[in-house]
């Protein structure tokens, strides 16, 4: 059975990104199919979507990174250079395990199919 994680690493401290605001969207949706927040391992506490929830897409995640560093007390300048960050991709075997983990610092950020 497929589904849909993720997980958020703060590479400026080394890190996982705890309480950080995660929402999934269908790719052009306007109201969250998942809203919640990364655990102290900076991951969700359960699958995005699982099961017949998750199928063949194109979905959008948000992290609240902006706000995340704000919480971790970092000094940045307004307005910052990242905010939201927005990750658009596709799933085309909703039979397969998609994890999509997020790499952040103030300044840059990346992602990768993970397993």
């Amino acid at each position: 059975m497929g589904r849909l994680t993720t997980h958020v690493l703060d590479t400026a401290s080394g890190k996982p990104a705890a309480g950080l605001e995660v929402r999934l969207y269908e790719a052009d949706g306007t109201a969250p199919i998942v809203k919640t927040r990364t655990n102290d391992d900076g991951r969700c506490d359960a699958p995005l979507l699982e099961g017949d929830a998750f199928k063949a897409s194109t979905y959008r995640l948000e992290f609240e990174a902006g706000a995340y560093f704000d919480a971790t007390g970092f000094d940045l300048p307004e307005p910052k250079f990242l905010d939201t960050v927005i990750i658009r991709f596709g799933v085309s075997d909703a039979d397969l395990h998609y994890h999509v983990p997020l790499l952040i610092s103030p300044f840059g950020y990346s992602t990768y199919r993970g397993s």
